[in-house]
Order: structure tokens, then C-alpha cells, then sequence
């Protein structure tokens, strides 16, 4: 049987046990196990750390130092394993030189052929171009607040305050990605609402979803 290892990550403390928790990422690693005909022989975890440095990533630093030639690295999601497009590159050809491949179920990249190489390459730009974009439009709105003396209150979904300042809370834009995405599949905002209580993601009170609060959030990001 083939070997792997396994990555998991979420940014923040709260999200450890919201969005896509750790628990949920083990789960999908291991059933692309059993799937394919690997044994996962361990799965390593960084719990509330960014996905923007490797510095301080213990968990990613044994994962890569364990990964052996015609191993496979896997994870649930690209965005798991960084969201800085010069770091996801370098810890994919760390992977590329030690033999190995790297896997993530997500997105369905898988590097041991041409065209995943290609898509990996493609997806990690996305995923810069989309932190460049957001800290872009977050920097505007934080001047037309402060420009007309007005308070950020409550704080929208899919940003966190901190001290006079919005940060982008990425677990909660991917939410919303889910939600534009069923939307393209004709899924109503109540069918939405109930999509996401189903996966137990909570709303940003810390409760169940709803058709209008679905609807607010959509409409709030299209006129961005």
C-alpha cells in the first residue's frame, strides 16, 4: 500500500470548531485514503495559526521533514496549506524534490500528472490575487468610514475588528464563496440557510442561518 501524509490547519481558535474544523478536515484525508489505496501513517496539525507565514507552523515544518519519496502529501484544501502564493510554491517544490506528490481534495489537484502541476500553479495565484483584492477593498472601506466619522458596527461577515481596524477572516469568506456558489446552482437564500445549518456552520452570533441573513451578506458583497 502507498504512504501519506496528512495536513490540517485553521486560523483562529474559533475557528477550530467552526467552518471547516479540524475534525472535518482529518475525515475527508482519510476517506481520499481509503479511497485511493493509501495509508495515511500520520496527520499533522497547526491549530490557530495563520495561513499567511511558515514560520511559526510546527505542525507543517514535521509534515514536510516526514514526507518521503513516493509519499503523497495531502490535504483538505490549497487555502490550508498557505494563502501566500511564494510560500504555497515553496513548500510544493519542497514536496516535488523529496519525490513525493502533493494532493488537495478541494480542489482535486493532484501533482502526478502535468495537467495538476498546472492547475496547482494556477490555484495558488488565485488564491494571492484573492488576499491582495480583499485587502484592497477592506483598505477602501476603512476610509470611506473614517473619512465621514462612521462606525463599522456590527462588523460584516467575513471581517474581524481589530482595534480600529478590519482584518479579512478568510474562513468566512470562504462561507460566502459557498453561498455565491449555490446560488449559480439556483439554490434560493432560505435552501442556502439550511445548506449551512446542515454542515454546522454558524452564523457570525454563533447561530443558525437564515434566508434574510443569507441575503444581506450576498447583497452586501455584489455591490462591492
Amino acid at each position: 500500500m502507498k504512504l501519506a501524509i496528512g495536513y490540517v490547519r485553521v486560523s483562529t481558535d474559533k475557528q477550530a470548531s467552526e467552518g471547516v474544523s479540524i475534525e472535518a478536515q482529518i475525515d475527508k484525508i482519510k476517506a481520499w485514503g481509503l479511497l485511493h489505496g493509501y495509508e495515511i501513517i500520520k496527520i499533522h496539525i497547526d491549530e490557530g495559526l495563520s495561513g499567511s507565514t511558515l514560520e511559526k507552523r510546527e505542525g507543517m515544518k514535521a509534515a514536510l521533514a516526514e514526507v518521503k519519496k513516493d509519499m503523497a502529501f495531502v490535504c483538505y484544501s490549497l487555502s490550508r496549506v498557505s494563502r501566500d502564493i511564494e510560500d504555497t510554491i515553496r513548500i510544493a517544490r519542497t514536496i516535488e524534490q523529496k519525490g513525493a506528490d502533493l494532493v488537495s481534495i478541494n480542489e482535486k489537484i493532484d501533482t502526478t500528472g502535468a495537467v495538476g502541476k498546472m492547475l496547482f500553479n494556477f490555484i495558488a495565484l488565485l488564491n494571492q490575487f484573492e488576499r491582495d483584492q480583499i485587502a484592497e477593498r477592506t483598505k477602501f472601506a476603512l476610509d470611506h468610514l473614517k473619512k465621514h466619522n462612521k462606525v463599522y458596527s456590527p462588523i460584516p461577515y467575513g471581517f474581524d475588528r481589530i482595534g480600529d481596524n478590519l482584518v479579512p477572516n478568510l474562513e468566512e469568506l470562504q462561507v460566502i464563496a459557498t453561498m455565491q456558489e449555490l446560488r449559480e446552482k439556483d439554490y434560493g437564500h432560505r435552501k442556502i440557510a439550511t445548506h449551512l445549518n446542515k454542515l454546522g456552520i454558524q452564523s457570525k452570533t454563533g447561530g443558525l442561518w437564515y434566508a434574510k441573513t443569507v441575503k444581506g451578506i450576498m447583497l452586501r458583497n455584489e455591490k462591492e
